[in-house]
């Protein structure tokens, strides 16, 4: 695709408003110029559609429709549209200026991230896109390149290029998949439904990137690439770089689910899991090891079990687990707590301490994917990468650990209950050594379900859980950060903040020579404070900038006259120059604004200089005429001679100087002088008659003047003779 514009729109000026300044980048539907807001005195970017596409109306469309549907968003982490507009052929944006570089850009600087810079970036990344879904759009191109990071560290999203409405939306154009191949969802190179798990699986796909600074598929083309999203489970980062929380391999595998049913249903669901793992992490972004020695896995690595609880084999024997914790044992005196799982021992191991254990019965058999689709991806730890879906697990194991998934639930049979037992670090079962029992052995999972051992734990599991609910209210559960709203308008501002759960009143406004009429200069509290949930926050907002009153400043030399607007408080603009045959040259002939008009402060104001006399007009005149002048007025003069006029010799014929129009000591004029009519020929008209005679003399150029001495009608002699000037008279006499 050509990405060029018909033409470089450099210094061009775009609605008599947002001047073009220089290019910025180019990308698949636009090219990017730095602009600034005439009206405003403010920096943009401008974002212009390329020309081959001008006259597509379904890439017009999607053009005008970004606008739209990204005018709709107001939240620090997304890029701020603040107007569309058309010039001729020429359709744009323009957009919030972020300063700083991409998501991509520290990529290549850095190689990768630790686990809590990562986090810390989605985190901002998942607000924005959160704030998409909740009005309906989904990103759809979600990856590094359009991930803006500004000098400050604030991450912004941006490139709503590929933006629709999420309803009825498929697919732009029959077999087309839009989006870049690295990151797209498998439903989106299937053919499937965009929307806003696209853009969690997107996101899931970056963070893979940011822990282990590679994407988790490549290929030799593009399409390659997308159909391994297609066919293969994205790896968890700790297979890349080892030593990686296990809590970050799950939110990766739950962002990445190749079955969009299984992801979070939003990317503000995804910014929930995602800050409860970034809180558990400490600095280094490591597991905290506990008292015993054992990891404790970070907060946020528990996760919700689906409503209504896992179900539960049919005939086990075994009450169901409520949706929220473990089931309260009967006679324990131990309230639910959440849910977990007990160790097991595999089948056929031998006892932990001494002795001999009767056989127990096999596992639970490993359930297989729905009749006709691909199997569903489990959580990190449960099986190696390439065996992540439902299906038959590696021959003569299970799983090592429980796998832990967001809701939705993935596909179990209604018949039976997949459990997956984690045994201890040598393969043996917990507790004490087992004696010797006659008769049907007992189960293993129904011993442990009823040990005194699980009673133990789930007490302590709920006393953590308390205390660390009660300090994380206590610390920071109760306060949140005021949001950024200086920049845009009351309106804007105070419905951002009263959707983030404040109350909102408007203050006093303020002159500010920065921030337009009708904007938020600042909130009370500032932006970035932490402050109590539902807190007050008051709007500043500006009552325009600031007017001065402008001075007399005609009649005065340059200088003065800037050092006059100086000290009145209004700065001095563009300097034209205009002839005055009554002012001397250098002197201030007018001001826009007239004086004694108040004017804003930063707006510039507008000079006129007195050029001295006017040109004067030398065609037609002699050479002698435009040398006296030129002498008299310190000017040189160029004198070019020219054969092709037929004016008087020493006539000038014209001047490079225009009439009228301002000039300069020292300047060079040049001037062109006729050398005079060309010297034709004179024919021998003796004898012809006065109409031949003046027929043949005219034709040459020549003018015809008869004198007529006698009664006949033919000539007997004319004047000149030989040669004469084109242009010139030739005498005829006539009557002889």
């Amino acid at each position: 695709m050509d990405t060029t514009l018909a033409r470089p729109p450099i210094g061009q000026l775009l609605d008599g408003r947002y001047r073009v300044e220089s290019l910025i980048a180019r990308g698949g539907m636009a090219t990017v110029y730095l602009g600034t807001d005439t009206r405003l005195e403010r920096t943009v970017a401008l974002k212009i559609m390329h020309a081959e596409l001008a006259n597509d109306e379904d890439f017009v469309r999607r053009f005008v429709g970004e606008a739209r549907s990204v005018a709709q968003l107001s939240h620090p982490n997304v890029v701020t549209v603040y107007d569309q507009g058309a010039d001729g052929h020429i359709l744009y944006l323009a957009m919030e200026y972020v300063p700083g570089r991409t998501l991509r850009d520290l990529l290549n600087s850095r190689g990768r991230l630790s686990p809590r810079e990562a986090l810390d970036i989605m985190a901002g990344v998942l607000g924005g896109l959160a704030a998409a879904h909740d009005a309906g759009i989904a990103h759809r191109d979600v990856k590094p390149e359009n991930v803006l990071l500004n000098d400050s560290g604030a991450v912004k999203v941006a490139d709503f290029g590929l933006a629709r409405l999420l309803a009825g939306v498929s697919q732009t154009k029959t077999g087309m998949i839009i989006g870049t191949a690295a990151y797209l969802a498998p439903e989106q190179v299937a053919g499937g439904a965009a929307d806003a798990r696209t853009d969690v699986y997107a996101a899931g796909v970056m963070l893979f990137e940011l822990l282990t600074g590679r994407q988790p598929h490549t290929g030799d083309t593009p399409l390659a690439v997308a159909y391994k999203h297609v066919n293969e489970v994205v790896p968890p980062p700790s297979s890349a770089v080892p030593g990686l929380p296990p809590a970050l391999d799950a939110l990766v595998a739950l962002a990445t689910s190749r079955d969009p049913e299984l992801r979070p249903g939003d990317a503000g669901r995804f910014l929930g899991a995602v800050t409860g793992v970034r809180h558990g992490l400490p600095p280094d972004g490591t597991p905290v090891p506990a008292a015993d020695g054992l990891p404790v896995p970070p907060a946020g690595d528990f996760l919700d079990p689906p409503a209504g609880g896992f179900p539960v084999p049919a005939g086990s024997g075994f009450p169901a687990a409520p949706a929220t914790g473990f089931p309260a044992l009967p006679g324990s005196g131990f309230p639910a707590a959440p849910t977990t799982v007990m160790p097991g021992q595999p089948d056929g191991d031998p006892a932990a301490e001494g002795g001999s254990t009767p056989p127990v019965p096999p596992p639970l058999p490993w359930p297989g994917p729905p009749p006709g689709q691909p199997g569903h991806d489990l959580m990190p730890g449960a099986a190696p990468p390439a065996r992540q879906s439902l299906g038959l697990p590696h021959p003569g194991s299970a799983p090592q650990s429980v796998t832990r998934q967001f809701q939705p639930e993935p596909y179990r049979p209604g018949d039976q209950h997949t459990l997956i037992v984690s045994g201890g670090a040598d393969g043996s079962s917990y507790g004490p050594p087992q004696r010797p029992r006659h008769g049907p052995p007992e189960p293993r999972l129904q011993r442990l379900l009823f040990s005194r051992r699980l009673g133990y734990l789930a007490a302590a599991v709920a006393v953590v859980l308390v205390v660390g609910l009660a300090t994380w209210w206590l610390t920071s559960g109760r306060y949140t950060n005021v949001p950024k709203v200086t920049g845009m308008t009351v309106a804007a501002a105070t419905a951002e903040l009263r959707g983030a759960g404040f109350t909102v009143t408007t203050g006093t406004a303020r002159l500010d020579n920065q921030v337009a009429k009708g904007q938020v200069i600042r909130s009370v509290p500032a932006a970035g404070q932490r402050v109590g949930k539902g807190s007050h926050i008051t709007l500043v907002p500006s009552a325009g900038p600031h007017r001065r009153q402008m001075p007399q400043v005609t009649g005065l030399t340059l200088p003065a006259a800037q050092a006059a607007l100086r000290q009145a408080g209004l700065t001095s603009g563009p300097v034209t120059k205009e002839p005055s045959a009554t002012i001397a040259a250098g002197i201030v002939v007018s001001t826009t604004p007239a004086a004694g008009a108040m004017w804003p402060q930063p707006q510039p104001v507008r000079l006129a200089v007195s050029a001295g006399p006017p040109m004067p007009d030398f065609v037609g005149q002699p050479q002698e005429a435009a040398e006296g002048w030129a002498s008299a007025n310190g000017v040189s003069l160029d004198v070019v001679t020219t054969t092709k006029s037929d004016a008087p010799a020493g006539t000038i014929t014209s001047q490079s100087q225009r009439p009228g129009s301002a000039f300069t000591r020292g300047q060079v004029i040049t001037i062109t002088i006729s050398a005079g009519p060309p010297m034709v020929a004179v024919p021998n008209v003796d004898g012809q008659s006065v109409e031949q005679a003046t027929h043949i003399l005219e034709k040459l150029g020549f003018s015809v003047n008869v004198n007529q001495v006698g009664p006949v009608d033919n000539v007997f002699n004319y004047s000149p003779s030989n040669q004469a000037p084109k242009g010139s008279t030739i005498t005829l006499w006539v009557g002889l």
